[in-house]
C-alpha cells in the first residue's frame, strides 16, 4: 500500500519543508487542496505548477491528485438549478483537472459539501440529475488529461448530498465513464449504516482513492477506529491505489499528526502481512 499525505495537513510550512518531511516520514505521495495554491485555480501560472512539481519529485514524493475541489471558491455549485452555474462548474472542474495533469496528479477528489449540498426547492433526483450534466461536461477533459474524477460520499454531519456509498454509486453508474469512479473516506464511512468493511467491499468495483482518518477529525490510529480490519478489507480487494491521510483537526500538531500516521498506518499493515 502507498501512503500519501493531504499537503494542508502543514499549514503555514514552507511548501519546500512539507515535501522534505512528508518524504523522509515515509509518505510517497502528496495531495493538494487547490486552496493552498490560490483560490482560484485559473490563476496558477505554468511555472508555479512546473516548480510545483519538481519540488514535490525532488523530495521523492508524487503529487497524486487534488480534493477539496471547490473550498473556498465562488460562483460555482454541482447541484445549482441555475444552468450558468452548472455550466462555469463544469469549465472549472476541467480546469483543475488540466491543473491535477500538469502537477503529475491523476485523481481528483470531489467532496467539497458547499458546493453540493441541496438547494432550496431541489429534491435529491433534481440534484443528481444536475450532478450528472455537470460530470458529463468534464468526462471529454477527464479523458484527455488521463485524470479520474472520484466521487466522495460524506455523512450528514458535513451535508445532504452523496450521503453513502451506494448513492455515490448510483450516480457514478450513471455516468458510466471509466474516468468517474469512487473515493472512499474512513470518517465518513463511519457515519453509515454498514461497518466500515462492508462499505469497502460493496464499492470495490468501482473504488479509484482512499483516505485515512477517524472521525474525532484526526488521523489514522489517534481515535476509536481500528485500521486493521480496514487493511485487511483493502489487501482481500486488491486495493493497489493510495491511502492518503486527511484531517481536519490540527490540534495535536503538524509533526504529531504526519509522524504517528504514517507509524500507526504501518503498523496495521505488519499485522495483516
Amino acid at each position: 500500500m502507498k501512503f500519501a499525505i493531504c499537503n494542508e495537513t502543514f499549514q503555514d510550512w514552507p511548501y519546500e519543508k512539507a515535501c522534505t518531511y512528508a518524504s523522509e516520514l515515509g509518505y510517497t505521495g502528496l495531495e493538494i487542496a487547490p486552496f493552498t495554491i490560490n483560490r482560484d485555480a485559473r490563476k496558477i501560472d505554468t511555472q508555479t505548477r512546473t516548480q510545483m512539481r519538481e519540488t514535490a519529485t525532488k523530495a521523492g514524493l508524487e503529487i497524486i491528485g487534488l480534493h477539496w475541489l471547490l473550498a473556498k471558491t465562488e460562483g460555482f455549485y454541482l447541484t445549482s438549478p441555475d444552468e450558468p452555474t452548472r455550466e462555469r462548474t463544469a469549465d472549472y472542474v476541467c480546469e483543475l483537472a488540466r491543473l491535477c495533469h500538469e502537477l503529475g496528479g491523476h485523481v481528483l477528489v470531489f467532496g467539497s459539501p458547499q458546493q453540493r449540498n441541496l438547494l432550496a426547492g431541489v429534491n435529491l433526483a433534481r440534484a443528481t440529475d444536475y450532478a450528472v450534466e455537470v460530470i458529463q461536461r468534464v468526462v471529454p477533459t477527464l479523458e484527455k488529461t488521463g485524470v479520474t474524477l472520484a466521487l466522495e460520499p460524506l455523512g450528514p454531519a458535513e451535508g445532504d448530498f452523496w450521503l453513502t456509498a451506494g448513492e455515490a454509486i448510483q450516480t457514478i453508474e450513471r455516468i458510466n465513464s471509466p474516468q468517474v469512479r469512487l473515493h472512499l473516506d474512513v470518517k465518513a464511512m463511519s457515519s453509515e449504516s454498514k461497518p466500515v468493511v462492508d462499505v469497502i467491499r460493496e464499492g470495490a468495483p468501482h473504488m479509484a482513492h482512499f483516505h485515512a482518518n477517524d472521525p474525532n477529525e484526526r488521523g489514522p490510529g489517534m481515535g476509536e477506529v481500528d485500521f486493521v480490519p480496514i487493511f485487511a478489507t483493502l489487501k482481500e480487494i486488491n486495493y493497489d491505489g493510495w491511502i492518503s491521510v486527511e484531517v481536519f483537526d490540527y490540534e495535536p500538531g503538524i509533526a504529531t499528526l504526519a509522524t504517528e500516521s504514517i507509524r500507526y498506518m504501518r503498523e496495521c499493515l505488519e499485522k495483516i502481512a
